[in-house]
C-alpha cells in the first residue's frame, strides 16, 4: 500500500463533466448529481483501508451535506483487472451492504479520475453552486485507521461553508490515501 496525497485546492477550478454508470443501473451525469447549493465528488474504491477506515463517517457526512442541498457521488476508477475487489459486480455489494446515500459510478477506463487529476482514495472534490472547486481536503484527520469519534469533520464543515457562503475555507489539510491503480 503506498499512500498518496493531492495537491492543494486550486480555487475555482471547473469540475468536468461526465457521464457513468452507477451501481444501480442507472447512467449519471454530472448536472443529475449536483446539488443546488454544491457538488463533492468522492473518488473511492472498495479495498483501500483509508476508504474503510472512514466509510462510515462519510455515510454520514453525505446524509447530513445532502439536507444542506448539497449533490454527492463517488466514483471509483481502478483498474478491477489488478484489484478484482474493486470491479462493477464488487461496487454494487458494497453500495448495497453499507446502504449508500449517493451514487457510485463506475470509471472503467479511467478518463474521469484523469480529467480530475484523482490521486487517491479517498480523493474528495467540493464544489460550489457554479462547480467552481473550493475544497480538496480530507474527511478528518483518520488515516489508515478511524480516528476518534470526537474529530472535526474538515469536509462536512467546509462544505457547510459551501453551500452557505460558495466558498471554501483557505486553510486544508490534504487527503491521504491508496494511490489510484492506473492501468
Amino acid at each position: 500500500m503506498v499512500a498518496a496525497a493531492p495537491p492543494v485546492c486550486d480555487f475555482g477550478w471547473k469540475a468536468p463533466d461526465f457521464t457513468l454508470p452507477a451501481t444501480d443501473g442507472r447512467t449519471l451525469s454530472l448536472a443529475d448529481i449536483s446539488g443546488r447549493n454544491g457538488t463533492l465528488v468522492m473518488f473511492i474504491c472498495n479495498h483501500c483501508p483509508y476508504v474503510l477506515a472512514v466509510l462510515d463517517r462519510m455515510i454520514r457526512d453525505v446524509r447530513d451535506l445532502h439536507a444542506l442541498g448539497v449533490g454527492v457521488a463517488a466514483i471509483s476508477a481502478n483498474d478491477a483487472r489488478a484489484y478484482p475487489q474493486d470491479s462493477f459486480e464488487n461496487m454494487k455489494r458494497m453500495a448495497e451492504q453499507h446502504g449508500f446515500p449517493f451514487p457510485y459510478l463506475y470509471d472503467e477506463d479511467q478518463s474521469v479520475a484523469r480529467a480530475y487529476n484523482a490521486v487517491c482514495t479517498p480523493d474528495f472534490f467540493g464544489f460550489n453552486a457554479d462547480l467552481g472547486l473550493q475544497y480538496r481536503g480530507r474527511l478528518d484527520a483518520s488515516r489508515g485507521s478511524a480516528g476518534p469519534k470526537d474529530l472535526r469533520r474538515d469536509l462536512y464543515e467546509a462544505m457547510v461553508q459551501v453551500a452557505e457562503t460558495g466558498q471554501g475555507p483557505q486553510d486544508q489539510i490534504p487527503s491521504m490515501g491508496c494511490s489510484i491503480k492506473w492501468k
